[in-house]
């Protein structure tokens, strides 16, 4: 089956859809392949259904790559106030939330589909769904993608190939290796794919004590190293997770210790200090009940001897108190793997790839874009706004 269009994307999400969409607004004519029976299905879950799809804040220190700097190219060309605008002028106002996260003022994600499902309409873009890409082989007219869908095997001739076909998580949403392969198989760099913004497994004796505090969430300042998250940390049967654990976890590698700060706001030595000044009658666990659930102080009570009076601690016991809080360490034993994962660490390595177009530098008419490049947003917004700028600047040499 030979197409008409000027480009085929491989990927109905974040990256695929922006992409089509302002091809389509350029007068181009695309065919858009999507695996799922509907458009936008990770978009539809995101933010608990929400989509916090944009972050007021970003910037190049928000991603993870082996070179950062790539995207100053792309940030320049697609910026936050563009998806702003972009978003508003199809009638999707933002709502500024936690840490300049921005949500649809309707709360409602299929908002943000409806907006790209419009234009696909109204610039009659072609939207193949249920349609998994068998192959892609170059010759010399360019691209034969042969696909299979519910009505048979059918083959695309193109010049020009998208793939925006997304990482490893998650598995039931139709996620896959596709992209990497796809890369690998025309000879380019991938940089080793792993799970990020992903809850983080405790095993062996301590695991009984995580457990037993299953459902707590703690506002930490959790670190590794020079990198370090302040938000909710939630306890959890198997470990770890919340906001600081799944921003941590894109940085965290098997092995390493975690510490967590579980009262960052204050100085606990100071606390102690203070009621010492005040006659130090108050129990240690008194003091700690100011500033932390009764489940959590019981549970610290195996580390530290929680029925003392403030006055009669001791240098040493105090020392303690204050480190096993300001200093909790944590080795990790894993993590939760791809389809707890919110996105995919690694990816098509962006020195294959053009900074300005994202076409692939070995391949004329191959481009990468949103979750297959090695390029990994912080929790919050960032991963769609890298995907709509990836999308975008696409879009403009297809």
């Amino acid at each position: 089956m030979v197409g008409t269009y000027d480009a085929i994307i491989i990927g109905g999400g974040a990256c695929g859809l922006m992409c089509a969409a302002h091809a389509g607004l350029l007068g181009k004519k695309v065919l858009l392949l999507e695996r799922n029976d509907k458009i936008g299905a990770k978009i539809l879950i995101s933010g608990g259904g929400r989509c916090n799809y944009t972050n007021i804040g970003t910037s190049v220190s928000n991603f993870i790559s082996e070179n950062p700097h790539f995207l100053h190219s792309v940030f320049k060309q697609w910026t936050v106030e563009d998806t702003i605008d972009f978003f508003e002028s199809y009638g999707i106002k933002g709502k500024e939330k936690t840490l300049g996260q921005l949500f649809p003022e309707t709360n409602k994600a299929k908002d943000i589909v409806a907006v790209f499902s419009r234009i696909l309409y109204e610039t009659g873009q072609d939207i193949a769904l249920s349609t998994l890409v068998k192959s892609i082989v170059k010759d010399a007219d360019g691209f034969i993608i042969k696909v299979e869908s519910l009505k048979g095997e059918y083959e695309y001739h193109t010049q020009k190939v998208v793939i925006a076909s997304g990482g490893l998580p998650v598995q039931k949403l139709g996620a896959s290796d596709f992209g990497l392969r796809i890369a690998k198989q025309f000879g380019l760099e991938v940089v080793k794919a792993a799970p990020a913004l992903v809850p983080l497994t405790i095993t062996g004796k301590d695991a009984d004590w995580y457990m037993s505090l299953a459902g707590n969430s703690v506002f930490s300042k959790v670190s590794i190293t020079d990198i370090s998250f302040e938000e909710n940390i939630l306890f959890t049967h198997w470990g770890l997770s919340g906001p600081a654990i799944l921003q941590i976890s894109s940085y965290w590698k098997p092995g390493q210790e975690i510490t967590i700060d579980l009262l960052p706001k204050f100085d606990l030595d100071n606390l102690i200090k203070q009621e010492r000044q005040s006659g130090g009658k108050r129990l240690v666990s008194q003091l700690l009940h100011d500033y932390f659930s009764r489940k959590l102080v019981d549970a610290l009570g195996k580390f530290l001897a929680l029925d003392i009076k403030i006055a009669s601690l001791s240098k040493a016991d105090a020392k303690l108190i204050v480190d096993m809080v300001h200093c909790f360490k944590v080795k990790p034993a894993g993590d939760k793997g791809y389809d707890k994962a919110e996105v995919m660490r690694g990816g098509v390595s962006t020195a294959e790839l053009n900074n300005k177009t994202l076409e692939s530098k070995k391949i004329p008419g191959l481009y990468f874009g949103g979750e297959t490049v090695d390029v990994t947003g912080w929790l919050g917004g960032y991963n769609f706004q890298w995907a709509w700028a990836s999308g975008y600047v696409i879009a403009q040499d297809l």
